[in-house]
Protein backbone atom coordinates (compact mmCIF):
# COMPACT_ATOMS: atom_id res chain seq x y z
CA UNK A 1 0.00 0.00 0.00
CA UNK A 2 2.68 1.96 -1.43
CA UNK A 3 1.37 5.95 -0.35
CA UNK A 4 -1.60 4.81 1.83
CA UNK A 5 -4.05 5.85 -0.42
CA UNK A 6 -6.70 3.85 -1.81
CA UNK A 7 -7.14 5.22 -5.28
CA UNK A 8 -3.27 5.41 -5.82
CA UNK A 9 -1.74 1.90 -4.64
CA UNK A 10 -4.34 0.18 -6.37
CA UNK A 11 -2.26 -0.52 -9.50
CA UNK A 12 1.11 -1.03 -7.01
CA UNK A 13 -0.88 -3.35 -4.95
CA UNK A 14 -2.23 -5.72 -7.68
CA UNK A 15 1.06 -6.23 -9.50
CA UNK A 16 2.58 -7.31 -6.65
CA UNK A 17 -0.16 -9.95 -5.66
CA UNK A 18 -1.21 -11.16 -9.06
CA UNK A 19 1.97 -12.21 -9.30
CA UNK A 20 1.71 -14.73 -6.55
CA UNK A 21 -2.11 -15.00 -7.22
CA UNK A 22 -1.41 -15.85 -10.49
CA UNK A 23 0.90 -19.39 -9.60
CA UNK A 24 -2.14 -20.83 -7.98
CA UNK A 25 -5.50 -21.22 -9.25
CA UNK A 26 -6.74 -21.84 -6.11
CA UNK A 27 -8.71 -18.22 -5.45
CA UNK A 28 -9.72 -17.76 -9.04
CA UNK A 29 -11.75 -21.19 -8.99
CA UNK A 30 -13.16 -20.90 -5.97
CA UNK A 31 -14.24 -17.06 -6.78
CA UNK A 32 -15.74 -18.46 -10.17
CA UNK A 33 -17.46 -21.09 -7.98
CA UNK A 34 -18.62 -18.82 -5.84
CA UNK A 35 -19.79 -16.57 -8.10
CA UNK A 36 -21.74 -19.25 -10.30
CA UNK A 37 -23.83 -20.33 -7.48
CA UNK A 38 -24.59 -17.45 -6.36
CA UNK A 39 -25.96 -15.58 -9.83
CA UNK A 40 -26.45 -18.74 -11.88
CA UNK A 41 -24.11 -20.04 -14.59
CA UNK A 42 -24.96 -17.82 -17.20
CA UNK A 43 -22.09 -15.14 -17.82
CA UNK A 44 -24.07 -12.48 -19.68
CA UNK A 45 -26.94 -12.42 -17.10
CA UNK A 46 -24.25 -12.63 -14.04
CA UNK A 47 -21.29 -9.55 -13.71
CA UNK A 48 -20.05 -11.14 -11.37
CA UNK A 49 -19.68 -14.56 -12.62
CA UNK A 50 -18.25 -12.75 -15.72
CA UNK A 51 -15.90 -10.65 -13.88
CA UNK A 52 -14.61 -14.06 -12.50
CA UNK A 53 -13.83 -15.56 -15.72
CA UNK A 54 -11.77 -12.67 -17.28
CA UNK A 55 -9.74 -12.85 -14.18
CA UNK A 56 -9.54 -16.35 -14.48
CA UNK A 57 -8.49 -16.56 -18.55
CA UNK A 58 -6.00 -13.41 -17.78
CA UNK A 59 -3.85 -16.11 -15.43
CA UNK A 60 -4.45 -18.26 -18.27
CA UNK A 61 -6.53 -21.21 -16.52
CA UNK A 62 -7.44 -23.57 -18.88
CA UNK A 63 -10.89 -23.65 -20.23
CA UNK A 64 -12.15 -26.49 -18.86
CA UNK A 65 -11.15 -25.84 -15.34
CA UNK A 66 -13.23 -22.70 -15.45
CA UNK A 67 -16.13 -24.72 -16.85
CA UNK A 68 -15.66 -27.12 -14.24
CA UNK A 69 -15.48 -24.75 -11.21
CA UNK A 70 -18.66 -23.36 -12.96
CA UNK A 71 -20.64 -26.48 -13.03
CA UNK A 72 -19.43 -26.53 -9.18
CA UNK A 73 -21.28 -23.60 -8.29
CA UNK A 74 -23.99 -24.70 -10.14
CA UNK A 75 -24.70 -28.01 -8.85
CA UNK A 76 -24.56 -29.88 -12.12
CA UNK A 77 -21.12 -31.56 -10.58
CA UNK A 78 -22.33 -32.42 -6.98
CA UNK A 79 -22.89 -29.76 -3.89
CA UNK A 80 -20.52 -27.08 -3.69
CA UNK A 81 -18.90 -27.29 0.30
CA UNK A 82 -17.61 -23.75 -0.45
CA UNK A 83 -18.99 -20.81 1.82
CA UNK A 84 -18.56 -17.19 1.60
CA UNK A 85 -17.64 -15.25 4.88
CA UNK A 86 -17.35 -11.69 6.05
CA UNK A 87 -14.93 -11.05 8.89
CA UNK A 88 -14.82 -7.57 9.96
CA UNK A 89 -11.84 -6.33 12.19
CA UNK A 90 -9.88 -3.54 13.51
CA UNK A 91 -6.27 -2.99 13.01
CA UNK A 92 -3.53 -0.40 14.18
CA UNK A 93 -4.64 3.07 14.42
CA UNK A 94 -7.74 2.23 14.77
CA UNK A 95 -8.06 0.65 10.91
CA UNK A 96 -11.51 -0.92 9.75
CA UNK A 97 -10.40 -4.26 7.51
CA UNK A 98 -13.27 -5.93 5.83
CA UNK A 99 -11.38 -9.94 5.22
CA UNK A 100 -14.00 -11.46 2.31
CA UNK A 101 -13.35 -15.06 2.47
CA UNK A 102 -14.40 -18.05 0.88
CA UNK A 103 -13.60 -21.80 2.55
CA UNK A 104 -15.01 -25.65 2.96
CA UNK A 105 -14.10 -25.42 6.53
CA UNK A 106 -15.34 -22.76 8.81
CA UNK A 107 -13.48 -23.36 11.75
CA UNK A 108 -10.10 -23.79 10.32
CA UNK A 109 -10.11 -20.93 8.62
CA UNK A 110 -11.23 -18.89 11.36
CA UNK A 111 -8.28 -20.16 14.07
CA UNK A 112 -5.68 -19.22 11.17
CA UNK A 113 -7.45 -15.61 10.35
CA UNK A 114 -7.22 -15.05 14.42
CA UNK A 115 -3.76 -15.82 14.54
CA UNK A 116 -2.78 -13.52 11.61
CA UNK A 117 -4.77 -10.60 12.63
CA UNK A 118 -3.22 -10.96 16.67
CA UNK A 119 0.29 -10.96 15.28
CA UNK A 120 -0.49 -7.71 13.82
CA UNK A 121 -1.98 -6.33 16.94
CA UNK A 122 -5.55 -6.19 14.86
CA UNK A 123 -8.65 -8.36 16.25
CA UNK A 124 -12.00 -9.62 15.31
CA UNK A 125 -14.80 -6.80 15.70
CA UNK A 126 -17.98 -8.61 17.10
CA UNK A 127 -19.87 -5.62 17.02
CA UNK A 128 -20.30 -5.76 13.20
CA UNK A 129 -19.61 -2.16 12.61
CA UNK A 130 -17.11 -2.33 10.64
CA UNK A 131 -19.20 -2.97 7.46
CA UNK A 132 -21.14 0.25 7.84
CA UNK A 133 -17.62 2.41 7.20
CA UNK A 134 -17.55 0.77 3.52
CA UNK A 135 -19.96 1.20 0.90
CA UNK A 136 -20.06 -1.91 -2.14
CA UNK A 137 -18.56 0.20 -5.56
CA UNK A 138 -17.92 -0.58 -9.12
CA UNK A 139 -14.55 0.68 -10.07
CA UNK A 140 -12.65 0.69 -13.23
CA UNK A 141 -8.83 1.29 -12.84
CA UNK A 142 -7.20 3.44 -15.73
CA UNK A 143 -3.58 3.98 -16.01
CA UNK A 144 -3.33 7.62 -16.08
CA UNK A 145 0.32 7.72 -18.04
CA UNK A 146 -1.94 5.98 -21.00
CA UNK A 147 -5.49 7.60 -21.08
CA UNK A 148 -6.18 11.28 -19.94
CA UNK A 149 -8.64 12.41 -17.31
CA UNK A 150 -10.66 14.23 -19.71
CA UNK A 151 -10.68 11.34 -22.12
CA UNK A 152 -11.82 9.17 -19.34
CA UNK A 153 -14.36 11.44 -17.90
CA UNK A 154 -16.19 12.14 -21.64
CA UNK A 155 -17.18 8.32 -21.59
CA UNK A 156 -17.24 7.93 -18.02
CA UNK A 157 -20.42 10.63 -18.02
CA UNK A 158 -21.85 9.06 -21.64
CA UNK A 159 -21.68 5.61 -19.89
CA UNK A 160 -23.97 7.09 -16.59
CA UNK A 161 -21.02 6.54 -13.87
CA UNK A 162 -20.69 7.87 -10.64
CA UNK A 163 -17.46 9.49 -10.63
CA UNK A 164 -13.90 10.05 -11.71
CA UNK A 165 -11.33 10.18 -9.25
CA UNK A 166 -7.60 10.75 -10.74
CA UNK A 167 -5.53 9.67 -8.06
CA UNK A 168 -1.60 10.01 -8.14
CA UNK A 169 -0.56 7.73 -11.31
CA UNK A 170 -4.29 6.23 -11.76
CA UNK A 171 -7.86 7.55 -12.84
CA UNK A 172 -10.71 5.52 -11.01
CA UNK A 173 -14.08 5.50 -12.43
CA UNK A 174 -16.99 4.80 -9.96
CA UNK A 175 -20.38 2.48 -10.61
CA UNK A 176 -22.80 1.44 -9.17
CA UNK A 177 -22.03 -2.31 -8.80
CA UNK A 178 -24.54 -3.80 -11.22
CA UNK A 179 -23.06 -1.51 -14.15
CA UNK A 180 -19.21 -2.39 -13.43
CA UNK A 181 -19.09 -4.66 -16.01
CA UNK A 182 -21.09 -3.09 -18.69
CA UNK A 183 -19.39 0.09 -18.53
CA UNK A 184 -16.05 -1.29 -18.58
CA UNK A 185 -16.93 -2.63 -21.53
CA UNK A 186 -18.14 0.44 -23.16
CA UNK A 187 -14.84 2.03 -22.02
CA UNK A 188 -13.29 -0.95 -24.39
CA UNK A 189 -15.13 -0.30 -27.19
CA UNK A 190 -13.89 3.35 -27.31
CA UNK A 191 -10.47 2.16 -27.46
CA UNK A 192 -10.09 2.53 -23.49
CA UNK A 193 -8.92 -0.67 -21.72
CA UNK A 194 -8.75 -0.52 -18.08
CA UNK A 195 -5.95 -2.26 -15.91
CA UNK A 196 -8.37 -3.67 -13.59
CA UNK A 197 -12.53 -3.66 -13.30
CA UNK A 198 -13.98 -5.55 -10.39
CA UNK A 199 -17.22 -4.89 -7.39
CA UNK A 200 -15.48 -4.38 -4.28
CA UNK A 201 -15.67 -2.32 -0.82
CA UNK A 202 -14.70 1.18 -0.95
CA UNK A 203 -14.54 3.05 2.35
CA UNK A 204 -16.93 6.09 3.18
CA UNK A 205 -14.23 7.80 5.12
CA UNK A 206 -10.26 7.02 5.67
CA UNK A 207 -8.55 7.21 8.63
CA UNK A 208 -5.02 8.97 8.86
CA UNK A 209 -2.66 6.78 10.92
CA UNK A 210 0.92 6.99 11.76
CA UNK A 211 3.52 5.47 9.31
CA UNK A 212 4.82 2.49 11.91
CA UNK A 213 0.98 1.67 12.04
CA UNK A 214 0.97 2.05 8.29
CA UNK A 215 4.05 -0.38 7.96
CA UNK A 216 2.07 -2.94 10.05
CA UNK A 217 -1.26 -2.39 8.33
CA UNK A 218 1.01 -3.22 5.35
CA UNK A 219 1.75 -6.69 6.52
CA UNK A 220 -1.31 -7.76 7.82
CA UNK A 221 -2.94 -7.16 4.87
CA UNK A 222 -0.22 -9.16 2.76
CA UNK A 223 -0.33 -12.04 4.70
CA UNK A 224 -3.90 -12.13 4.70
CA UNK A 225 -4.29 -12.01 1.07
CA UNK A 226 -0.98 -14.67 1.10
CA UNK A 227 -4.28 -17.26 2.48
CA UNK A 228 -5.55 -19.45 0.43
CA UNK A 229 -9.00 -18.66 1.62
CA UNK A 230 -8.83 -14.75 1.72
CA UNK A 231 -10.47 -13.11 -1.11
CA UNK A 232 -10.35 -9.52 -1.08
CA UNK A 233 -9.27 -7.67 1.87
CA UNK A 234 -10.46 -3.92 2.09
CA UNK A 235 -9.20 -1.53 4.76
CA UNK A 236 -9.93 2.51 5.42
CA UNK A 237 -6.52 3.96 6.38
CA UNK A 238 -4.63 6.43 4.76
CA UNK A 239 -1.11 7.63 6.04
CA UNK A 240 -0.59 11.12 7.86
CA UNK A 241 1.01 13.36 5.94
CA UNK A 242 4.79 13.81 7.50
Amino acid sequence: MSGHNRWSTIKHKKAAADAKKSKSWTKLIKEITVAARSGGGDATGNPRLRSAIDKGRAANVPTDTIDRAIKKGTGELGADSVEELIYQAYGPGGVAIVIEIATDNRNRTASELRKLLERQNAKIDPSGSVLHKFKKRGQIIFDGEKVTEDAVTEIALEAGADDVRAEGDTIVVLTEPGACHGIKEIFEKKGLTPLEAEVGMLPELTVEISERDAEQIGKLVSALEEHDDVMNVYTNHEEAAP
